[in-house]
């Protein structure tokens, strides 16, 4: 991952450190207080000194959403208590009879919430392959109202243009959202490329560590942020401070993470894909990926999510997965530890089986999260597995 840093603005790795978070004025501690309180002392009658109630707003949850809002380079950032919340409340912006146009490549929940919540409220979407500017200009109607993408995406790590996206929606005056989950704003700042809103399950890599759900919205429209800040404490999908508090411990390993973690997905990238168990792998970093020159061009490092697929179908993937030992079998993706997951039968089992083909999400596709163990050590877990998976496929 290469490094940022200019005379004007401080690097990504100082921004996860301080933006937003100021030495305590009474004691000068380091470390922003952890505000708990739920409600707050007015001096009078509707005139609070800043907070009212925590829902509305709080001192630590303040302190999360300016320090993602320096490293996304947004001028508006809110928290909230999942990604699928931030999601949620975003869509909630929109009314009955928008149509949205969507990557057909995501989160299993990102699926379920477009058409199983938000169809009933007469928001439609069409999900196309973001990966191909013609189909996704082709997608767009006179009731289009917003675009979606992820990129990387989840699981297939397709990854879409994002500046020539934008601009395809900016012609027809829609606003675009990037969920940047996969690549966390150390590798890729959309913003900068076009986008007008960025989505994170901040529970991924943002935090880092498996023990806090959260989800984040960056932008920097100010009629959309007051929008927005309305909906966040109108609806009350808001994290607790204590879990504020957490992921901004979370954010300030982020940049130490995300290069270890870079480091050693492309290394076990690269031998996965010379193993014969193995029919694919799906890694940007890889030449043999078909989008990464666009990879070099738009990311700062490649991340540490790879798939692959395995020979012998759901069947070898079974033994590959239950023979893992350093790889915990598990959903959710971005933590210290590596995980590993069967998207067909777990992330995006809520796709109908014959969207997920269609996709490219086969019985025999396995994804895995690269942790930050010993990367000779994942090896030998990943050997032993495929050596398992091996067994009875011929």
């Amino acid at each position: 991952m290469r490094s940022e840093r200019s005379p004007t603005q401080p690097a990504l790795d100082t921004l996860a450190i301080h933006a937003g978070q100021e030495p305590d004025p009474v004691h000068g501690g380091v470390m922003p207080n952890l505000v708990l309180s739920t409600t707050f002392r007015q001096p009078e009658p509707g005139k609070p000194l800043q907070f009212d109630y925590s829902r509305s707003g709080n001192p630590t949850r303040q302190a999360l959403e300016a320090c993602l809002a320096a490293l996304e380079k947004a001028s508006f950032g809110f928290a909230f208590a999942s990604g699928c919340a931030a999601a949620t409340t975003l869509l909630s912006t929109l009314g009955p009879g928008a149509h949205v146009v969507c990557g057909d490549d995501v989160y299993g929940g990102t699926y379920r919430l477009f058409a199983r919540v938000m169809a009933p409220f007469g928001i439609k979407t069409s999900f196309v392959d973001q990966s191909d500017a013609g189909k996704f200009a082709a997608a767009f109607t006179p009731e289009t109202k917003l675009a979606w993408l992820e990129s990387p995406s989840n699981p297939l790590l397709k990854l879409a243009d994002i500046r020539e996206l934008a601009g395809i929606a900016h012609a027809r005056g829609v606003p675009l959202v990037v969920d940047n989950t996969f690549a966390s704003p150390m590798l890729q700042q959309p913003l900068e490329l076009g986008a007008d809103i960025v989505l994170h399950s901040a529970t991924k890599y943002l935090n880092g560590h498996s023990d806090v759900v959260g989800g984040a919205l960056l932008l920097r429209d100010p009629q959309l942020a007051e929008r927005i800040k309305f909906l966040q404490n109108a609806m009350g999908a808001v994290p607790s401070p204590f879990d504020c508090y957490l992921l901004l411990r979370g954010l300030k390993t982020l940049p130490v993470r995300m290069r270890a973690h870079c480091q050693s997905a492309a290394e076990l990238a690269q031998r996965l894909q010379a193993h014969p168990q193995v029919e694919r792998v799906y890694y940007p970093g890889l030449s043999a990926h078909p989008q990464h020159a666009l990879a070099q061009r738009q990311m700062r490092g490649f991340g540490g999510m790879v798939s692959v697929v395995l020979r012998g179908g759901e069947p070898a993937a079974r033994r590959f997965l239950q023979a893992l030992e350093w790889f915990a079998l598990a959903e959710s993706l971005g933590g210290v530890e590596s995980l590993a997951e069967h998207p067909a039968l777990m992330t995006h089992a809520s796709i109908p089986r014959e969207l997920r083909e269609a996709i490219g999400i086969s019985d025999g596709l396995v994804r895995l999260s690269v942790g930050l163990e010993g990367v000779d050590d994942l090896w030998a877990d990943l050997l032993g597995a495929l050596a398992a998976a091996e067994k009875g496929t011929g």
